[in-house]
Formats: C-alpha cells, sequence, structure tokens
C-alpha cells in the first residue's frame, strides 16, 4: 500500500496559517509515503514567498513533489517572465525535490501553464504540444507494470466547480492519458476538491482535484486528499479542516 497527501494551491503570501499547521500535524502525526504539490505554492512568485514555501516543505520531513501553478510565474518582473518564466520554480524544486522512489507507482508531471496566450487571461490552462509530449515519453519509459499519477496544475477540463480551468489542448491529452491506461490525473486551480471520471474516445479517464490552503475559499473549507493506492486501486478521501479540528 502507498498512501499520498495531494496538496494544491497554498498561496504563500496569502497562506492559511491554521490550515499549514494543521497539514504538517497530519504529515507529522501519519507519515505518508510522500506528498504531492501540484501548484501555486505562491501568490505572486516573489521571491520571500518562495523561500517560506520551501522552509514549511522542508519541515514536513517526507519526500515531496511540486508542479508549476500560474501564481508561480513571476507577475512583476515581465523581462523575468518571457525569457525565464521558470527560474525561481526551478530553484524551489531544486531545494526541496530529492527523489521520490515508490514502489510500483510513478508521479509524472505535466506542465499546464504558460507564460502568455492569445487570450486576455493568462492564468487559465494549457497543454502545449511539447508538455503533452514530454509527458508521454515519461511514461512510455516506465518498467512495464508501473502504475502512473499524472500531475498538473489545471484541470485538463472543466470538473463542475465553481472556479474554471478553460484549459486550452486539455480534452487532446486526456485522450492521450487514457490510452496509457493512468490511474488518474491529479491537479488543482479551482480552490475544490473533486473526483470525477471523463469520458474520452479512448476509455474514461479519473481526475481528482485538491482544494487550497490559502484564504482564497470557494465552496469549502481548507483541505487536501487523502489517496491509497494498493492492490484494489485508487482511494481517494478528501480532508478538510472544519474548525481545523482533524478527525
Amino acid at each position: 500500500m502507498i498512501r499520498l497527501f495531494h496538496i494544491s494551491d497554498v498561496h504563500f503570501g496569502l497562506e492559511d496559517t491554521a490550515a499549514l499547521r494543521w497539514v504538517a500535524d497530519c504529515v507529522a502525526r501519519e507519515r505518508p509515503d510522500a506528498v504531492a504539490i501540484t501548484g501555486d505554492l505562491t501568490m505572486r512568485a516573489r521571491h520571500r514567498e518562495f523561500t517560506a514555501a520551501a522552509d514549511w516543505i522542508r519541515a514536513l520531513g517526507v519526500p515531496v513533489t511540486v508542479e508549476v501553478g500560474n501564481h508561480d510565474l513571476p507577475y512583476f518582473n515581465l523581462a523575468e517572465r518571457f525569457l525565464d518564466p521558470y527560474r525561481r520554480f526551478r530553484a524551489l524544486q531544486g531545494a526541496v525535490n530529492h527523489g521520490i522512489a515508490l514502489p510500483g507507482l510513478a508521479i509524472i508531471p505535466l506542465k499546464t501553464t504558460a507564460r502568455a496566450q492569445l487570450r486576455l487571461n493568462w492564468s487559465k490552462g494549457r497543454v502545449g504540444e511539447r508538455s503533452l509530449a514530454a509527458c508521454l515519453a515519461a511514461i512510455d519509459a516506465l518498467p512495464a507494470g508501473t502504475r502512473v499519477l499524472v500531475a498538473c496544475h489545471h484541470p485538463l477540463v472543466e470538473t463542475g466547480t465553481r472556479g474554471k480551468a478553460l484549459t486550452r489542448g486539455g480534452s487532446r491529452a486526456l485522450a492521450a492519458l487514457a490510452q496509457r491506461g493512468v490511474l488518474a490525473v491529479l491537479s488543482g486551480h479551482v480552490h475544490d476538491a473533486f473526483d470525477i471520471m471523463h469520458p474520452t474516445e479512448h476509455g474514461p479517464v479519473r481526475m481528482i482535484g485538491a482544494g487550497t490552503l490559502s484564504q482564497r475559499l470557494r465552496a469549502t473549507p481548507a483541505g487536501f486528499n487523502e489517496l491509497i493506492v494498493d492492490e484494489s486501486g485508487l482511494t481517494v478521501l478528501a480532508r478538510h479542516g472544519a474548525a481545523l479540528a482533524d478527525t
């Protein structure tokens, strides 16, 4: 059995400090095999926000994998956003990622962010051809029989939540992932948890979203997902900090 905590949208700079303490206590007490964070660690990609995020992640004391979210690209330094938009995020990854070895299970990234788009709202999702090709190549290179979770920031299609992803290229990506038989696609962005099966031309794909640990709440309280992978498949429990007293 493998047990993961799936966290998203912490938004350091506008984080919920009580929620972060609650999650850290859960990690310390329950010792999951790893924590997967699906983007938006920061609010405005400031250096001090990344520093706070790195300090919190290192203090968890378990393996952590981190994907990039739209809020993790520079907001105020336009030159950096266009010339090297992932520099600050790569530095954080290098500081907190030490490799995650999970028996028979791989967490494969799929980038859904973009430095710019041909629409007014650059916060929405986009799966480019190169990003999808890199994700599929990583899956295809795995040993036979390895189960796969794909981690990205934006839901690849709409999931019925109040927040919208409007991800371009998401339907194509889901169909390709269905061909690979992935266990699920993990994401965040909309700040509310979800767990749905989405049909594609190559069969259904499970999509699992984590809520937020920030002050930017939508329909549900701060929370995260607990994922259990065993011989029977994948079980998901959405855990919310009702009064931040874990039950």
